[in-house]
C-alpha cells in the first residue's frame, strides 16, 4: 500500500493527483493545504487524511510529519505541488515580491522535505516529486519572480536526485506549462482559438506527477511539447529573449492577480 503526501491538495493539480492515487492506486493519502473546508471535504470522499497549515509557517514542516508518523509506519510518496505567483516586474515588485515567491515556491518545498526525508530513506524505495513550472526554464517578463523560484527548485531538485539515489529515494520533477486551475485560470489564453492549444488541464499533470513518481521519471514537462520551450532557451537564448519580451510573449503571463494553489 502505498503511503502519499500530497500538497496544494485543496484544488487544482494537486487535487487531481489526489484523486488518481487513491481511485487509481489504492493509495493512503495524507492532504495538505491551507483550506481546510477543502480538505476535510476532499478527505472524507477519498478516506484520506488531511494536515491545513500553511507551508511558510514555521511550525508546518513538523506538524506535517507528526500527522504522518501519527497514522502510518511509511512514506512512499511525497508531492511537493503547492505553490503561488503574484504577476510583478522588478522594477513594481522588487525583492519583496521575489522573497514572496522563494517563500512559498522553494523554502517551503525545501523545508517540508527536510522534515519529511527521513521517513522517505526509511521507506525507500520511495519518491519526491517537485512540481516546478516550464517558467523554471524560460523566465518571461513580469513573472521574474515566480521564475527565480522555479529555477531554484530546478536546480536543486537535480542536486538532490544525484545524493538521494544511493538511499533508495528518487526524486522527480514536473514542469506544467499553461494548466487551467482555480489559481490560474489561463482566461486570456482559453480565450483565443490560436492559443487554446497551448493549455493542458489538471489531470494531466496528476498523469505526469505519478509518472516522476511512481513510474520513476526524471523530468516531465506538460504538455510534453513544452520541452521544445526549455531546448530553445539553451539552442538560441536571443531568440527566445526577443519572442517572450514581445507584445505576444507578455499576453502569455498570467493574469494579475495572486494566484495560489492550496
Amino acid at each position: 500500500m502505498t503511503v502519499a503526501v500530497v500538497t496544494g491538495a485543496s484544488s487544482g493539480i494537486g487535487e487531481a493527483t489526489a484523486r488518481l492515487l487513491a481511485q487509481e492506486h489504492g493509495a493512503e493519502l495524507v492532504l495538505v493545504a491551507r483550506r481546510e473546508d477543502r480538505l476535510r471535504a476532499l478527505a472524507a470522499e477519498l478516506g484520506a487524511s488531511y494536515c491545513a497549515c500553511d507551508l511558510t509557517d514555521e511550525d508546518a514542516p513538523g506538524r506535517v510529519r507528526a500527522h504522518v508518523e501519527e497514522r502510518h509506519d511509511r512514506l512512499d510518496l511525497l508531492v511537493n505541488n503547492a505553490g503561488a505567483a503574484w504577476r510583478a516586474t522588478f522594477a513594481d515588485g522588487g525583492w519583496e515580491n521575489v522573497q514572496r515567491h522563494m517563500a512559498v515556491n522553494f523554502d517551503g518545498v525545501v523545508r517540508l522535505t527536510e522534515a519529511l526525508l527521513p521517513l522517505l530513506r526509511r521507506s525507500a524505495p520511495s519518491a519526491i516529486v517537485n512540481v516546478s513550472s516550464t517558467a523554471g526554464r524560460v523566465a518571461r517578463p513580469g513573472s521574474g519572480g515566480y521564475s527565480a523560484a522555479k529555477f531554484a527548485l530546478v536546480g536543486w531538485s537535480d542536486a538532490l536526485a544525484g545524493e538521494e539515489i544511493v538511499n533508495g529515494v528518487h526524486v522527480g520533477v514536473v514542469l506544467p506549462g499553461f494548466i487551467t486551475t482555480e489559481g490560474f485560470p489561463q482566461r486570456g489564453l482559453n480565450d483565443n482559438p490560436l492559443t487554446r492549444r497551448l493549455v493542458s488541464t489538471p489531470e494531466r499533470g496528476a498523469r505526469a506527477i505519478l509518472d516522476a513518481g511512481l513510474n520513476r521519471k526524471a523530468e516531465r514537462y506538460v504538455p510534453r511539447p513544452y520541452w521544445v520551450a526549455a531546448a530553445a532557451r539553451i539552442l538560441t537564448p536571443r531568440l527566445v529573449r526577443l519572442a517572450t519580451g514581445s507584445k505576444a510573449g507578455k499576453r502569455l503571463i498570467p493574469s494579475t492577480r495572486a494566484d495560489e494553489e492550496g
